[in-house]
């Protein structure tokens, strides 16, 4: 199955939800947009961000005249689209070397295995990656990034539980420099419920990053686990209390109805998403693309 394909797959209920709402000789008024608006905010696209699509919507119809249920379903597909056209950076800034990515998110959405596979994607890409495992709380992490960087052929930088996490990050960027590498990809800490704490950690990292590599492009992702819906929108906003995104990671559209939360948190805070996880497997990663999610949930 190619990747559009899985994505299709892992969107399928949104896109049922939306299919059930155009069909076919289906009278275009104001009840096809009140169920439009309904199954929009099913699929946690959240209620401003719905609302607004279906305000601008709604007048594209008055002044577009538009009569046929084809004609609002394309006009819906642009409405999204201009969503994501935003004018943060969408593609990975990795240009000046050794680039440094810092990846961030609570424990449990698949921050470490997001890491592996964007190491497995960028080395395929014939870029040489080196990882800093340095989410030194959680053993378990460690091991766990170790098994992901032998699959994706990939340096592992790593030190004993507990170490501080800004040393492992310093020891990463030697090896990188020493390597000659391309990207050091840094793991962190995933534990919101002590936010100043995360955010001395990250702050420290940063220190150490502007010192030792200060002209390097440099990326903060943050993972969100798709399948949690308006709780990854509260995830976005208590990590941009803490720390600069540059981009999110989306993972686990794996078939829930929360495929539009991709949707809501991009309107609400401007922020790219810069990857997509659709499976389980080490190539189930890749860029975002925009019209291919929008047409992926809403079917020609």
């Amino acid at each position: 199955m190619g990747f559009f394909d899985k994505l299709k797959e892992g969107l399928q209920k949104t896109k049922s939800n939306f299919s059930n709402v155009f069909t076919p000789f289906r009278k275009v008024d104001e009840e096809l947009l009140e169920e439009l608006e309904e199954t929009m905010i099913m699929s946690d696209i959240g209620t401003d961000t719905t609302m607004k699509i279906i305000n601008n919507l709604r007048e594209r119809v008055k002044k577009e005249k538009l009569q046929d249920v084809n004609q609002v379903k394309e006009a819906l597909r642009e409405e999204i689209q201009k969503v994501f056209d935003i004018d943060s950076c969408k593609d990975l800034n990795i240009e000046v070397t050794p680039a440094v990515i810092l990846v961030v998110g609570v424990n449990g959405v698949g921050k470490t295995t997001s890491i592996g596979k964007i190491a497995n994607k960028l080395r395929n890409d014939g870029k040489k990656v080196v990882i800093a495992a340095a989410d030194t709380f959680r053993a378990a992490a460690v091991e766990q990034l170790e098994i992901w960087g032998k699959r994706a052929g990939v340096d592992v930088i790593k030190k004993a539980e507990g170490s501080d996490p800004a040393s492992v990050v310093f020891e990463g960027i030697r090896v990188a420099k020493e390597k000659n590498a391309d990207v050091l990809i840094c793991d962190t800490a995933g534990r919101l419920h002590n936010k100043q704490n995360l955010m001395d950690e990250l702050n420290k990292m940063n220190r150490v990053i502007e010192k030792e590599l200060p002209n390097s492009s440099k990326e903060v992702l943050l993972v969100l686990d798709a399948t949690t819906g308006q709780n990854a929108i509260l995830q976005v906003k208590a990590f941009k209390e803490t720390v600069d995104i540059t981009g999110l990671v989306l993972t686990k559209l794996d078939g829930t109805a929360k495929g539009g939360v991709v949707i809501g948190i991009v309107a609400e805070n401007n922020i790219p998403v810069k990857f997509i996880g659709v499976g389980e497997q080490i190539d189930d990663m890749r860029e975002f693309n925009a019209s291919d999610f929008v047409r992926a949930i809403i079917e020609d």
